[in-house]
């Protein structure tokens, strides 16, 4: 059984990677489908200001706290080796890892730089805005279920 320091680390991962996923599932069920409901341009400028309020401390402290705790959970699991649970340990840190903070790099923050370089109302910005709402939406539905899945890995190597 998982103990001590690592044991609190373990469960400070599993309440990280279960914000996330809060946040995240929070965007796929209701506020992407209020932004797409708006005209275009309201919607570009909204986003565009929700993007720039993510990147605050309240926000990405959890976040990139919790890939730091996850990679951070991911070596120690190598070092200390633990009888049980290190399967699910792994997969939560890699499941995190890639699946939440690897993903946002890779395909949500690209969006998000095209959109913020669009003006509102603009042309562009309205043919972009349908588009960029799907492929953002799809994308985030995955981080949601990486992030959950790895708050639940991370609670089965307790058990």
């Amino acid at each position: 059984m998982i103990d001590g320091p690592f044991f609190v680390l373990v469960v400070v991962g599993v309440l990280g990677t279960g914000l996330v996923a809060g946040v995240f599932y929070g965007f796929s069920t209701f506020v992407m489908r209020g932004l797409a409901a708006l005209p275009p341009a309201q919607g570009v400028a909204a986003m565009n200001a929700i993007n720039v309020a993510a990147v605050r401390p309240a926000f990405m402290a959890v976040f990139a706290g919790s890939a730091a705790l996850s990679a951070l959970i991911a070596v120690v699991t190598f070092v200390v080796w633990p009888d049980e649970g290190k399967v699910e340990l792994l997969l939560g840190s890699a499941l995190y890892l890639i699946g939440s903070f690897g993903l946002t790099i890779a395909a949500n923050v690209p969006r998000n730089d095209r959109l913020a370089r669009l003006t509102p109302g603009e042309p562009e910005a309205d043919g972009y805005w349908p588009a960029y709402v799907r492929e953002w939406t799809v994308w985030n539905h995955v981080r949601t279920v990486a992030s959950a899945a790895a708050s639940l890995v991370y609670i089965a190597a307790l058990t």
